[in-house]
């Protein structure tokens, strides 16, 4: 599916990660699992540190903490926006939403939009495109698209393939119109056949929590997971990846009829570094225009990652000016998709730690 917007714009973006940092070698050391292994791992996949919530914290929590931060520094009037996104996977609550949670927590005004997404890895530009259809409505001036997981939360300590490169974050993103009538390109694909490649098997109505749900189960490779926590057939969304990534980028450039040597940055999700740089090659992309350093410095926040490699990376570039930016998110669902967008000259590009 396509779409093209115009006079759209993301005029500030801000990430929160928690203070709570821990290393890959850390985690590792946890596990019977050789430190030459480790290593190996953590040269050629690119880990090295994440960031996780300590103790009970919330989607809600991060979400609040950004905002009020926002608002603290007048780079956002708590009256000024008109609806909330809240694109997450991992919802204070079952009922009610967490962007109503949130509402609340902030004292917003009652004359508002606010929904959840239940989005993961394509999250972020799912959430780019419901806050651009907002934006035609005259009674929306401005949408705050907030992107946030606190996922190691439902990910077993004792599973060496997933825990040590979890990470949670979120991600706050101003979203308004512009005078700038550049075509926004963007498509976005669906395919739930593969749906049990990325899950949480327990926890939904499907198949409640229980004891019987939390119960730890060598998944055969001495990893240790319940039904409550995630899984992933980590070969089978390598091999998604590599398949179905390239064809979309190829029909985003050739829908806005550009080239790949016209972008000036990609920034894709990041599972890690090696899946970037395989697709990277594919492509015949410059690693150099492709960020793959956010799982090393923060885990794999979901879709968070796009906007965390936009503040991490190019934050002084958008501050002063502008580039053209294809961005990409793929995983959960299975759900792919891709925007080409002007990015900057931003009002603010920041990360802050949380608490």
């Amino acid at each position: 599916m396509n779409f093209t917007f115009s006079q759209r714009k993301i005029s500030g973006l801000l990430a929160v990660v928690p203070a709570n940092e821990h290393t890959f070698l850390e985690e590792m050391s946890r596990f019977e699992f050789p430190l030459a292994r480790s290593l190996k791992l953590k040269q050629v996949m690119g880990y090295d540190k994440h960031r996780i919530v300590d103790g009970p914290v919330c989607s809600s929590d991060l979400a609040c903490f950004g905002i009020e931060n926002l608002f603290a520094g007048g780079l956002l009037g708590r009256d000024e926006f008109d609806a909330l996104l809240v694109v997450t996977q991992s919802p204070d609550y079952l009922m009610p939403p967490t962007s109503s949670v949130i509402h609340g927590r902030l004292g917003l005004k009652q004359d508002m939009y606010c929904v959840d997404i239940n989005q993961g890895c394509a999250g972020f530009l799912v959430g780019l495109f419901q806050a651009f259809f907002l934006l035609d409505q005259p009674s929306v001036h401005k949408v705050v698209l907030i992107n946030v997981d606190v996922l190691s939360r439902r990910i077993s300590i004792k599973d060496r393939n997933s825990y040590p490169l979890a990470g949670d974050a979120a991600s706050i993103a101003i979203v308004e119109r512009s005078a700038d009538t550049t075509p926004i390109h963007a498509n976005l694909k669906t395919d739930g056949t593969r749906c049990d490649a990325l899950m949480i098997p327990a926890g939904g109505f499907r198949l409640p929590s229980s004891p019987e749900t939390a119960v730890l189960e060598d998944s055969g490779d001495h990893n240790f997971r319940a039904k409550d926590h995630l899984r992933m057939d980590g070969t089978a969304v390598f091999n998604f990846v590599q398949v179905e990534v390239p064809p979309m980028i190829e029909a985003l450039l050739e829908a806005a009829q550009s080239s790949m040597e016209e972008v000036d940055c990609f920034l894709f999700h990041q599972p890690n570094r090696f899946m970037l740089e395989k697709l990277a090659d594919q492509m015949k992309i410059p690693h150099q225009k492709m960020p793959s350093n956010i799982v090393e410095h923060f885990g794999n926040s979901s879709g968070v990652t796009i906007p965390l490699a936009i503040v991490h990376n190019l934050r002084e570039r958008l501050l002063a000016g502008h580039i053209k930016a294809c961005l990409a998110g793929f995983g959960v669902g299975l759900t792919w998709a891709s925007m080409l967008i002007p990015l900057g000259p931003l009002d603010f590009c920041d990360l802050i730690e949380f608490p």
